[in-house]
């Protein structure tokens, strides 16, 4: 694969290739720190990851086995080692590189130089985020072993790209169920999209930014995120009013390497619940196969199925979620209606 950077006349880089930062910084321009590198001299924003450091604080970037329609995905933790990570700065730049003309390139550290120590890269390819779905969010541990919430972002393969063994998220060796706290997501500092710094002083937008279609823009994604997470914490605070245990339930499967998270669990009353930022009918159908596919995992086999959503839908999605063996609880204006929530 051969990669054109302004002020030079051609970069040869192809998947497998091993650098040095310094090497890296002078094809693509960047700095010598961080895992995410935007460049003020190219298009290139530089994503680096270390399987060694990601497993300390008990995540792994790397390929999911898995493949959908659209083939795999490589997951890639955003920056921040401590406390909830923001779409702020840098991994503002990810989530709106194909926005700003951006071409995102990632690099597995895979030791050390001789002589100089410097640590080497091995380059495995050029990628953009999944237009459907570019992130999700899970709770991980900080530097200071704390919990917190992060930003992992999905990545498609652009063009030709290495997919190593050791870059393979490992997959589960037998079904694993974690039963964790229901805490807030939706805190604003944690949702925000594009502010001014990630625009402005350390990371220069590329003139050439016009040449790439952008068919999604990321403030769409965001801005369902940001709806799901604000009924979710106001759910969660009625629930807890009532006194109600409040948990999420954290599975991984047999043979994948996927982590999947379901909504509210109240173990009070037994009630597992899938949130919606929408009452549209995919949403709706959507909702009702997450609740299939996780009942069969979780430890309670016998907890009551639940579809929450912002607003009532129509009738026919109603019946639909009755026909389907599940309740419905929405949204009416400042309380909680259907299913009887008493």
């Amino acid at each position: 694969m051969v990669g054109t950077v302004e002020g030079m006349t051609s970069v040869q880089i192809k998947p497998g290739d091993v650098h040095t930062r310094g090497e890296l910084n002078e094809m693509f321009g960047g700095s010598g720190q961080g895992g995410i590198i935007p460049s003020k001299t190219s298009d290139t924003i530089q994503l680096f990851t270390d399987h060694k450091t990601g497993k300390t604080f008990g995540y792994q970037d790397g390929w999911l086995a898995e493949e959908d329609e659209k083939g795999r995905i490589f997951e890639y933790t955003g920056q921040g080692v401590e406390g909830d990570q923001t779409l702020k700065g840098f991994n503002g730049s990810v989530l709106n590189h194909a926005d700003d003309g951006r071409t995102l390139r990632v690099f597995v550290a895979v030791g050390k130089a001789e002589g100089s120590g410097a640590k080497r890269h091995r380059y495995v390819g050029e990628f953009r985020l999944d237009e459907d779905e570019p992130f999700v969010m899970r709770r991980v541990l900080d530097q200071k072993k704390d919990m917190r919430w992060v930003y992992v972002f999905r990545l498609r393969p652009v063009v030709e790209v290495e997919q190593a063994a050791a870059d393979f998220v490992p997959a589960a060796s037998q079904d694993q169920v974690e039963t964790l706290p229901a805490v807030p997501i939706s805190d604003p500092g944690l949702l925000e999209l594009k502010p001014a710094e990630s625009t402005t002083g350390q990371i220069s937008k590329p003139e050439k930014n016009s040449k790439k279609k952008v068919t999604r823009k990321a403030s769409d994604a965001v801005e369902v995120t940001r709806r799901e997470a604000e009924l979710s914490d106001r759910f969660l605070a009625f629930l807890q009013s009532q006194g109600h245990e409040v948990d999420r339930f954290k599975i991984r499967v047999k043979g994948l390497t996927s982590t999947f998270w379901t909504d509210l669990y109240d173990a009070t009353d037994n009630v597992l619940y899938e949130l919606k930022g929408s009452s549209s009918r995919n949403a709706v159908r959507f909702a009702i196969g997450q609740l299939h596919d996780y009942s069969r995992h979780i430890p309670p086999k016998d907890a009551r199925l639940v579809v929450l959503l912002p607003e009532r839908p129509v009738d026919d999605l109603a019946e639909l979620i009755t026909h389907a063996g599940m309740e419905l609880v929405f949204e009416d204006g400042d309380k909680f209606s259907g299913w009887p929530l008493s």
